[in-house]
């Protein structure tokens, strides 16, 4: 039995992400202690209503045990569970990127088919420090530092389905606790200490410094999440009010804007002109140094023409010898 304190605290968290919605919950469940506590707090807060889904990527040979272990648990308790098996690609952008679009393909089918417009997973206040550090690390801007949404689309970029992060303001302890006075002896995926991962070398990192405090990284990245909504908010009407476009271009009025916020319209003008892969940040920082020296440049197939106004079209496509 989890402590009615959690319960409450769980759902009012629930509540401030999701508002009133009346439908079914979906849970991804990968067996691990994070996603069962994120189950056992769901079916406490909102009994009858929690769908529950454990992808098997087959990439380890106990993933199929691992996914039957989770079915029998959700049984015992009544809670509806289906067991998603992918296929992972390794060629590309590498195993993870490819294991994550695997597993979104296969939880938005799942949800279609279930009438799931909710998806909840169980990322909490460690994963965004850890994801804070690692994007700081990287040089990531404000958007890179605002780390895990606690809310967003489903799959990322569509429309329709929410992705909510109820245990965001969660600590990881706290959620193994839960775990473990339930009695249940969650699953170990050895990827979690392998230190090959950018993720686990942060954590450990993070666990001998004890003076860095992961709740107000955290904090800070919330914090950060709503600057990067202003910003976005303050680039959509600047993008409508500077730029014009005809048929062979779009010209945009760079005069006086502070960089940051003409990097965002210049990416939004790429975008426009070419529906693509957002090119890197130091990519777009060289970029606008040309413009602003009144150059040309190609980058992600527009080409680009500095000024008093600058001007995107379509590249003319390369010459073959």
């Amino acid at each position: 039995m989890i402590d009615q304190r959690l319960v409450d605290r769980f759902a009012g968290d629930l509540a401030a992400l999701c508002g009133g919605s009346e439908g079914l919950f979906g849970v991804a469940v990968s067996g691990g202690p994070d996603s069962l506590a994120l189950l056992l707090l769901s079916e406490a807060a909102t009994p009858g209503r929690v769908r529950a889904a454990t992808v098997d990527h087959g990439l380890r040979p106990e993933s199929k045990s691992e996914a039957a272990w989770v079915a029998c648990l959700c049984a015992e308790r009544r809670i509806p569970h289906a067991t998603l098996s992918v296929e992972v690609s390794r060629a590309g952008k590498g195993l993870q990127a490819a294991a994550r679009a695997a597993r979104y393909a296969a939880l938005g089918g799942w949800m279609r088919r279930e009438g799931i417009d909710t998806l909840l997973t169980a990322h909490h206040a460690d994963d965004q420090a850890e994801t804070l550090l690692m994007r700081l690390n990287r040089g990531a801007g404000p958007g890179g530092l605002a780390g895990i949404r606690s809310a967003s689309t489903f799959p990322p970029g569509g429309e329709g389905a929410r992705l909510c992060r109820p245990l965001i303001g969660w600590r990881r302890e706290a959620l193994a606790g839960i775990v473990r006075d339930s009695g249940l002896e969650p699953v170990d995926d050895p990827s979690n200490s392998d230190a090959a991962y950018d993720r686990v070398r942060i954590r450990r990192r993070l666990a001998e410094a004890p003076w860095l405090d992961a709740a107000a990284l955290a904090r800070s990245a919330a914090a950060l999440a709503e600057a990067e909504e202003a910003l976005e908010t303050m680039a959509a009407r600047l993008f409508a009010e500077r730029t014009t476009r005809d048929a062979q271009a779009l010209r945009l009025d760079p005069e006086g804007l502070p960089r940051e916020l003409l990097r965002r319209l210049v990416l939004r003008a790429l975008r426009t002109v070419v529906d693509g892969e957002a090119p890197r940040g130091e990519q777009v920082g060289a970029l606008i140094v040309d413009l602003e020296r009144g150059g040309t440049a190609t980058l992600a197939g527009v080409k680009c023409a500095g000024g008093s106004v600058w001007r995107f079209e379509p590249a003319p496509p390369r010459r073959t010898g």
